[in-house]
């Protein structure tokens, strides 16, 4: 079946009803089983993930001690970079009986990135409007799925250049090795004169997976989350999946804003990037769907 890049939602991974270690090994267990319906020798598979809930939860600790140093986030993506690529690789090896490999992946961004003049990416607890003044850095109002008004931190959301570690994922794939990298977007940085350092941002999980896709020859990318499919009026009574579509005919439903944006509208986008620059299939579902979906049977497939 050629390459496949798999990208798992950090909330697939992370039970909301249980952010326990146990409530976490047991859904990354599932995804497994999933993943692991389209390995075969025929087949070079590599997975990214999202880790949205898990950054959130190390901020909130750090906020909540007194005990120990704060660090940057930047070092609290490579951290969960580390902790889910460990789980993943244990599981899915357990699964596969053979070994695994994460790389723990830096992604180098542009300095110059108008993003970084408009931080838009909400991180973190959610705070009351008092609790927000009091914070040092930018939050901004967002609304609960309860309906109630919070504030968030907002960092910096740059585009992804490079995927810094790019060629030794490569040579992994050349060794047969089943493969785990760019977690949560990947560790940002940035190159001044020749020398990378990280910095305070967040980069969407879903373009960094299409610019993997695109330095490993990926002749599939599978992007999982958690509803079947990508959907007109979502939401809504009338909302519909949408099972098969051109670039073009997406591209006319993200100029009407059918995607909300930080959620399906990053994954519509990077589906276009991947399927217009390298020619093949990009297909939106869910973990359970996995097999169905590469059958052409479920979820929204992107096609050239």
């Amino acid at each position: 079946m050629g390459r496949i890049i798999v990208a798992l939602g950090g909330n697939t991974l992370l039970p909301m009803d249980d952010e326990t270690m146990e409530g976490m090994r047991e859904r990354v267990s599932e995804a497994a089983e999933n993943i692991a319906q389209i390995a075969d020798e025929e087949t070079d598979l590599v997975l990214t993930h999202g880790n949205g809930p898990q950054v959130g939860n190390l901020m909130l600790q750090q906020e909540q001690s007194d005990a120990g140093p704060r660090f940057p986030l930047d070092v609290l993506v490579a951290e969960t970079q580390a902790q889910l690529g460990y789980i993943l690789q244990q599981e899915l090896g357990n699964v596969l009986e053979e070994t695994v490999a994460t790389v723990v992946t830096q992604v180098r961004v542009d300095e110059h990135d108008e993003a970084f003049e408009r931080p838009t990416k909400p991180v973190g607890p959610h705070y009351s409007e008092a609790e927000a003044l009091s914070k040092a850095f930018q939050t901004r109002q967002v609304t609960k799925a309860d309906g109630r008004t919070m504030y968030r931190r907002v960092v910096p959301s740059p585009d992804p250049v490079e995927v810094v570690e790019a060629d030794r994922i490569e040579t992994l794939l050349e060794d047969g090795q089943t493969v785990i990298c760019a977690g949560g977007g990947g560790i940002p940085v940035v190159r001044e004169n020749g020398v990378l350092h990280g910095v305070e941002a967040v980069i969407d999980k879903d373009r960094t997976t299409a610019l993997v896709a695109e330095d490993i020859g990926a002749t599939t990318f599978l992007i999982l989350t958690d509803v079947e499919a990508a959907y007109t009026d979502f939401g809504t009574p009338d909302q519909e999946p949408i099972r098969e579509a051109t670039v073009a005919e997406l591209r006319e439903l993200l100029a009407d804003g059918q995607f909300a944006e930080g959620s399906m509208r990053p994954k519509v986008e990077a589906a276009i990037e991947f399927a217009e620059s390298q020619g093949e299939k990009a297909i939106i579902t869910s973990a359970e769907r996995v097999d169905e979906a590469l059958a052409g049977e479920a979820g929204t497939q992107v096609l050239p």
